[in-house]
């Protein structure tokens, strides 16, 4: 059964658009996670972060659920999608929470989302914690390699240039590569501390190799931890309960 304290509502990002999200409350503490969910990805984890949340608050922990703009119900285009972007309205997200009196923030990201939380933790020295499930440490690597280019070739950033992955065939703007490059997660993850970090990656991961973690662990500082799970994909399909023990 559903738990029963969810409230749905809308965040202003700073682009005056409303961002989709979900609160399950479970009390009047000030302990909060904040789940973002990865590329082409939506807050409801396809009924994994719903589970995920209501397991959290018999553990007595509120958890908040949102869409990136261009993503799952929020508005936006999704061909305008940017790592600065979801930066922006994580930012937009955190302040509404603390406007509501949390101040114990914990955030838990999936894949892109988890390299979101990184670049955006390491300017803020407030949040309490940062939990990363198969981040993305090397984002050109990654992405360009999907594109099909050993480079992206210069042009109009609002080109259309098609990806191609577990989801499919998808296409985002030339300016999502540009702006990749105004971010380095090895870079930010260093300025998480005193903030701790959780690194949850599968070894089996073929999306983001679990090299990936490795480097975003070496270049951490304390409070750190990685902890990989033998087996695991990329979806961590058969072993999201030891991923849930794990960060619980």
């Amino acid at each position: 059964m559903a738990y029963k304290n969810w409230h749905k509502f809308s965040i202003r990002n700073h682009n005056n658009l409303n961002l989709k999200a979900m609160l399950c409350a479970i009390n009047e503490g000030n302990r909060l996670i904040i789940a973002c969910h990865g590329f082409t990805g939506a807050k409801e984890g396809s009924g994994r972060a719903l589970e995920m949340a209501e397991l959290l608050a018999q553990l007595g922990c509120n958890t908040l659920l949102f869409d990136f703009s261009g993503c799952g119900e929020s508005e936006g285009q999704w061909e305008n999608i940017s790592l600065s972007g979801q930066v922006a309205d994580l930012s937009a997200v955190v302040d509404w929470c603390r406007r509501e009196g949390y101040n114990d923030i914990v955030i838990n990201g999936r894949s892109f989302g988890g390299t979101t939380a990184i670049c955006y933790a390491a300017s803020d020295a407030e949040i309490t914690g940062i939990c990363t499930w198969a981040a993305v440490a090397r984002l050109n690597d990654l992405f360009v390699k999907r594109s099909g280019y050993e480079k992206i070739p210069d042009g109009n950033p609002q080109d259309l240039i098609a990806l191609h992955g577990e989801e499919g065939k998808i296409k985002v703007k030339r300016a999502f590569f540009y702006d990749l490059q105004k971010h380095d997660p090895l870079k930010d993850v260093a300025r998480i501390s005193p903030g701790s970090l959780l690194l949850i990656h599968g070894t089996a991961d073929l999306a983001v190799p679990i090299d990936d973690a490795r480097l975003l662990y070496r270049h951490a500082r304390e409070p750190k931890l990685l902890a990989p799970i033998e087996t695991a994909d990329h979806r961590f399909s058969d072993h999201i309960t030891e991923v849930w023990e794990i960060f619980f």
